[in-house]
């Protein structure tokens, strides 16, 4: 016969409240179980619920941080900065100028980096202009 018990993981299941493994966080995300983990050690991320087993349950908080850090590493931001950050995170009201001016600065560095790619881009595309206009003999000289 089989057990038909409603355990806890069970009812959060069928009330559409799955935590999801770190396999399927890892798919879902695009990141490594390793880099998940390596993540949470270093403050990356908040501690991920555990179920009564051990093992990690990714409810939809947990998930909102892997992407949000996925996002703003994916962006460049720095991994110290974005630990400072997730660290300040539970102090609430507390620590909202200190998570602010975390941001503020983090913008700051990458529109810096936005605006030496967009230099990058031009030149590219001016350099491509030159093969289109007059093929090889346009780019005589390094420019």
């Amino acid at each position: 016969m089989e057990n038909t018990s409603l355990t806890m993981e069970n009812v959060a299941w069928l009330r559409g409240e799955h935590a999801m493994t770190i396999a399927e966080v890892s798919r879902k995300y695009g990141i490594t179980a390793d880099t998940l983990r390596y993540y949470e050690r270093i403050g990356l991320i908040p501690p991920v619920p555990r179920n009564g087993r051990g093992i990690r349950d990714y409810d939809e908080k947990a998930c909102a941080w892997v992407e949000f850090i996925k996002c703003m590493r994916g962006a460049g931001l720095q991994i110290d900065a974005l630990t400072e950050y997730v660290s300040l995170f539970p102090q609430g009201e507390a620590s909202a100028a200190a998570r602010k001016q975390i941001l503020v600065e983090q913008r700051q560095q990458l529109a810096g980096r936005i605006a030496a790619m967009q230099a990058v881009l031009d030149r590219l595309d001016y350099k491509i202009s030159i093969y289109g206009e007059t093929g090889f003999a346009g780019e005589a000289e390094l420019r």
